[in-house]
């Protein structure tokens, strides 16, 4: 089973039973961040936490054996219509170089990790209209010269 598969069938399963990405997080002890993200296909997953997921949809080992496998991080190269992600697009766009600029002011030459990273994604109410809070907290990795 290829990772597109196995993300149609787990998000059908997830359609019917009606849950968010957070419910299921919370009752399977995993970020809902983290959680989606393998499920998309887009991480792989540990035999335990692919079999936590697999019971907790009900879903034939097939499906366990996709959530395991290593993904090939591939997405669109287009600049997407979405309009969510074409806002994050836009945030990079119009942001990048100066996040670029602090960031290497503050630790020198090198990137943020996405490997060694975690995410997430909050609800800050107010009363102008609710805010989207998303923290990305990925380790440092300078440049080495040699």
């Amino acid at each position: 089973m290829d990772k597109q598969l196995m993300t149609d069938i787990i998000i059908s399963k997830k359609a019917e039973k009606g849950l968010t990405w957070e419910a299921i997080g919370a009752e399977l002890g995993m970020s809902p961040v983290w959680l989606a993200s393998a499920c998309l296909g887009m991480n792989s997953a540990p035999p335990e936490k692919a079999a936590a997921i697999c019971s907790f949809f009900g879903l034939e080992d097939e499906v366990k054996s996709a959530l395991e496998a290593f993904p090939t991080k591939i997405w669109d190269q287009a600049v997407p219509t979405d309009p969510l992600i074409y806002r994050l697009y836009e945030v990079v766009g119009v942001y990048g170089d100066t996040l670029k600029e602090v960031i290497q002011e503050k630790f020198g030459d090198g990137i943020m990790s996405a490997i060694d990273f975690s995410m997430e994604v909050d609800k800050i109410e107010d009363p102008k209209g609710d805010r989207v809070l998303l923290t990305l907290n990925g380790k440092f990795l300078p440049y080495k010269s040699w």
